[in-house]
């Protein structure tokens, strides 16, 4: 019988990739964690590192095995959905990821709602851009995060990850006083009018990057990207001074009227889909749906308000 821990530690090298992170994640020296996986060999009797330059890398066993550590993890994380759901009080910690414009918007008003019917729940709550917190859902170091996804530009999802959409959230072009836009006839047209104006995006290899240099790309040009950041309330502020054009989100604003010109994008290209994910072993915990039913209640509060 292999130890349960020593696997835990090889799937934990999995996704995190190095020693180092597997000892930080889980506050052990990475002396222990080498130690613990040289044990783990030893049980199972072949290699299951191998070493790359200064890093190692798991073997085609180690690989089988982390496949069959995945398979018991998540038939653990239903057990223990199973014993949460046969009690009468939710209790426990939900952990949760999410991007800033959900987390400024939806997040709060779901947060209010889990108060109210599950006082003992303590939720926590970290700001993670979708493509860092996926990875980390895998790893276990969230039990919910909220995703987005733009038009175009589908990401691959896990076998293991599920998703629940919430909404679809409408996409502008956001004008800045001293752009173009105005007197265009069409969505493409107002867009190719800021060829020339400064941009602010967010960091390359993010989708919402990928995303809209492709959107400037087909309307004929490749944008002036002087401003780069994840902040969303910061692409706004550069705006409202004429320092750059932006994509901004519905969401951002939040009911609230628009405090810049904003133009519609053109058809197929305008909206992102807002979702939640979670581990398949988890999805039937009492507290991610609880969380999931709050995030959908908070939309509706939102859609009954606008």
């Amino acid at each position: 019988m292999f130890d349960l821990h020593r696997l835990r530690l090889l799937r934990e090298l999995k996704h995190r990739g190095t020693l180092a992170a597997v000892a930080a994640a889980l506050s052990y020296a990475p002396s222990s964690v080498s130690q613990q996986l040289s044990q783990l060999e030893s049980e199972v009797g072949v290699p299951l590192l191998e070493p790359v330059g200064r890093r190692v890398r798991l073997t085609d066993q180690a690989e089988i095995l982390v496949a069959h550590t995945e398979a018991v993890l998540e038939r653990l994380e239903r057990a223990e959905a199973d014993i949460a759901t046969s009690l009468t009080d939710l209790t426990g910690t939900l952990r949760v990821a999410s991007f800033q414009t959900a987390a400024l918007t939806l997040v709060p008003t779901a947060l209010g709602l889990l108060r109210d019917l599950h006082p003992h729940l303590r939720v926590h709550v970290t700001h993670m851009e979708p493509e860092r917190a996926l990875s980390a859902l895998q790893a276990r170091d969230f039990d919910l995060v909220l995703a987005e996804e733009y038009p175009g530009n589908p990401d691959p999802r896990p076998a293991e990850l599920e998703q629940e959409d919430l909404l679809d959230d409408p996409l502008r072009l956001a004008v800045p006083g001293a752009g173009g836009g105005a007197g265009a006839e069409t969505p493409m047209a107002a867009l190719r009018s800021l060829a020339d104006h400064p941009w602010v995006m967010e960091p390359e290899g993010t989708a919402a990057r990928h995303w809209a240099r492709s959107l400037c790309r087909s309307a004929g040009f490749e944008p002036d990207v002087r401003f780069e950041t994840t902040d969303l309330l910061f692409h706004l502020r550069l705006v409202e001074q004429d320092h750059a054009a932006a994509f901004l989100p519905d969401l951002l604003w939040n009911g609230r009227p628009a405090t810049v010109a904003l133009r519609p994008l053109p058809r197929g290209r305008r909206t992102r889909r807002i979702f939640t994910v979670v581990r398949r072993g988890r999805s039937r915990h009492p507290a991610v749906l609880a969380c999931r039913a709050a995030l959908l209640r908070a939309v509706a509060l939102r859609t009954a308000r606008g």
